[in-house]
């Protein structure tokens, strides 16, 4: 039997596995989120963005223990949006 090789659309939030590592397709409006989630979607690097987190230019992250922290989606997109014009203070 000869297997299909039609790809199937992913939706915008369904995740693939690339070696041990979960990528978004897109990043979701609701939830929140790893650094490692948002990272392919802000287009700086990690340093920078802590700079612009420190600087209130960019929305800082929910602690949940001292290593663990995520980012809420929709401020993420709200920083997208307008990041030369976005306040943290505003967002929260």
């Amino acid at each position: 039997m000869a297997r299909s090789t039609k790809k199937k659309p992913y939706s915008t939030a369904q995740r693939t596995t690339l070696g041990s590592s979960i990528r978004l397709h897109a990043l979701p409006h609701a939830g929140r989120g790893r650094w490692n989630d948002i990272a392919p979607f802000v287009g700086v690097c990690r340093e920078t963005w802590r700079q612009l987190v420190n600087a209130g230019k960019a929305p800082a992250p929910l602690h949940l223990t001292g290593r663990c922290a995520l980012y809420d989606f929709s401020a993420v997109h709200a920083w997208i949006a307008d990041p030369a014009n976005f306040n943290a203070k505003e967002a929260q």
